[in-house]
């Protein structure tokens, strides 16, 4: 099993390109970063993790860009989003940016999305909150389309065009891995649907053994091969007992948590954790 790291990147931590050398450096497999567009002021949607909202969430780069960054200074550290929230963005626009990012970086690019969970932040963005699961999907099997076939069309209820040309092609094939944040017996069926693996967030006691055999169940009742499913752990702890445990149960990647903290405090965060990359 692969250890990387995630870490809200924003305008007063460590530059995303300083983290990326030190990680590849000290072993690490992958550097993740969420994202948010903007932070609506009147703060009506409750955060799902407390009462105060941290203010790393409207303080982000945007991700394409510092993985950008991050993959000119490397040469084998995995480039993800974590997540990305696709519902608000445009298919075709974001298709570039993934194939671009991945063709730039060799071929490290992992794509993570979700749903979300701000109603203001995807009003603003024109998108309904009851049907953004449906207009995600429709993005990601229209970007599928683009980046695998020389003349792609699409024809859904939320993402509409004719045959095109769309370059560059992802490095990897058929394309950069599509991973679906969640917990939900309804994210497992999505991932099983039109995904690449599972990024489920390390909470509530999570049970790596059971939630293993959950993407087996149902992946097997969609007749799909969960060997073909990738599964990396977000928010994982830094224990070594509970990593092994990952392992053991099968999950292939763990995503320990950074701050969002300047370049000294996160330099010696790395120096602690760099053993569990063994």
């Amino acid at each position: 099993m692969e250890v990387g790291v995630l870490i809200f990147a924003t305008d007063y931590s460590i530059r995303t390109d300083e983290l990326a050398i030190a990680l590849e450096e000290r072993g690490f497999d992958a550097l993740f970063l969420p994202e948010h567009t903007h932070i609506p002021a009147s703060r009506i949607s409750p955060w799902p993790g407390g009462a105060d909202l941290p203010k790393d969430y409207w303080h982000t780069h945007d991700p394409f860009v510092a993985l950008a960054y991050a993959a000119a200074v490397t040469k084998n550290l995995k480039l993800g989003t974590g997540i990305c929230l696709l519902a608000q963005r445009e298919a075709i626009v974001t298709a570039k940016s993934v194939a671009s990012l991945d063709m730039m970086s060799n071929g490290r690019f992992i794509f993570g999305i979700g749903g979300g969970w701000n109603v203001e932040e995807m009003n603003d963005h024109g998108v309904e909150y009851k049907t953004r699961f449906a207009q995600m999907r429709e993005q990601v099997l229209a970007m599928k389309a683009l980046w695998t076939e020389e003349d792609a069309a699409y024809h859904g209820e939320y993402v509409n065009f004719d045959a095109s040309w769309a370059y560059p092609k992802p490095v990897q094939k058929p394309h950069a891995p599509v991973i679906l944040g969640g917990e939900t017996d309804y994210t497992l069926r999505r991932v099983v649907d039109y995904c690449d693996g599972w990024l489920p967030r390390a909470r509530n006691g999570f049970d790596a053994a059971a939630n293993m055999a959950r993407l087996k169940n149902f992946a097997d009742e969609a007749g799909r091969d969960v060997s073909e499913l990738s599964v990396s752990v977000f928010g994982a702890p830094a224990d070594a007992g509970v990593l092994a445990g990952y392992a053991e149960a099968g999950i292939n990647r763990a995503l320990l948590t950074l701050p969002s903290a300047p370049r000294d405090e996160i330099m010696g965060l790395l120096d602690k954790y760099a053993p569990l990359t063994a």
